[in-house]
């Protein structure tokens, strides 16, 4: 019985080693983008995309769920999302936004209606320099999402879910790998795709599927200076179609100064360093402007009719103020019926569109 136990026992086999199993890998998930072409309107400019972030199904989508996910401010409590609303044109209605904390940022967050084909100098003051960029100021910044960016990355590179949506859409090998710079390209992705849907009652006129009202025309012909009884509204220098705007830096005569050292806000001139610059902002598109006020770079007006009587009495000059900035000399009338023309780029598809909503459960 001694031998018998002796030899079962060297039949016993050392147990197998086991494989360490590497958690940060991610390879064993399928990477196979699918590329995503912009349905863009044939009177639009090519959008200059990067070619270092092209546009994917698998990025867009992960970049839409980033820019509705409160991770991204520092306590969970707000996203992009919360203050660029697609029911206002990805524009806070609050005027100035609120951060982390409620605390006030310095100026109203812009329209993102187009936002691609704004190539370079974004933000109102131009500090950036492309879409990616402009994805990583709101992070840090202590009056918005105040949040940290080594810390947001391992937060996202801890996520039940974002890791393997990180693989699919940039082929990326390991979690680890997830940085600010990808989170950037995500985000810019889905923005770019925030286009104008070409079914405005503008867009419908202009391909001769509706006819405007008398008042939607005269304000046009006043908008662009198309004829010489009407008076020229000085709008379409600047608006101009068919993104209307030119994307530039105007001062536009808003500050009752007479010193170019004491704007409040030197907008452009706080980038550049230029005195010429001071006071100068970009300027916006006016796609869907009758549904997202208050207007200008503070949120000051309130209205339309606010900003048009601002326009109509010429504002305040100053060394740099637009030289097109000039009293109008419009009627009452005559200043309802340009409201009636910038009311026809609602794009009442774009404020619904499914795409563009949250995806987050």
């Amino acid at each position: 019985m001694f031998l018998l136990f002796i030899g079962v026992g060297a039949c016993e086999k050392e147990p197998a080693e086991v494989p360490d199993v590497d958690e940060d890998d991610l390879t064993a998930i399928p990477y196979e983008p699918t590329p995503y072409t912009l349905s863009v309107a044939v009177n639009y400019p090519k959008m200059n995309i990067p070619a270092s972030n092209p546009m994917t199904r698998e990025g867009i989508a992960l970049g839409r769920r980033l820019f509705y996910d409160p991770i991204m401010s520092r306590d969970s409590t707000i996203s992009c999302g919360s203050c660029h609303l697609q029911t206002e044109s990805f524009k806070d209605p609050r005027g100035i936004s609120l951060g982390v904390d409620g605390r006030t940022g310095r100026r109203t967050s812009m329209n993102l209606i187009n936002v691609g084909y704004n190539s370079q100098n974004l933000f109102w003051d131009g500090r950036s320099t492309s879409l990616e960029e402009q994805v990583l100021h709101p992070v840090e910044d202590p009056n918005e999402l105040d949040h940290d960016w080594a810390v947001l990355e391992k937060q996202i590179q801890n996520h039940k879910d974002y890791p393997a949506e990180f693989r699919r859409a940039f082929g990326i090998t390991n979690k680890k790998e997830i940085d600010q710079k990808l989170i950037a390209k995500a985000i810019a992705q889905f923005e770019r795709t925030l286009i104008s849907s070409g079914t405005t009652r503008y867009d419908l006129a202009l391909k001769g599927e509706l006819v405007l009202t008398e008042d939607e025309l005269e304000g046009y012909l006043m908008f662009v200076d198309a004829v010489p009884d009407l008076p020229d509204a000085e709008c379409g220098h600047c608006h101009a179609e068919p993104l209307f705007t030119t994307f530039e830096f105007k001062n536009n005569g808003l500050e009752n100064i007479d010193n170019l050292e004491n704007f409040p806000d030197k907008g452009r001139g706080e980038v550049t360093g230029e005195l010429w610059d001071y006071g100068k902002f970009k300027i916006p598109t006016l796609f869907n402007a009758a549904v997202s006020p208050p207007y200008m770079h503070d949120g000051r007006f309130e209205t339309l009719e606010e900003v048009m009587d601002h326009y109509n009495s010429g504002g305040h000059r100053q060394a740099n103020t637009d030289p097109l900035i000039v009293p109008l000399g419009l009627t009452e009338k005559q200043k309802q019926q340009v409201i009636a023309f910038v009311k026809t780029l609602t794009d009442t598809a774009f404020l619904n569109h499914p795409d563009y909503a949250d995806p987050n459960p």
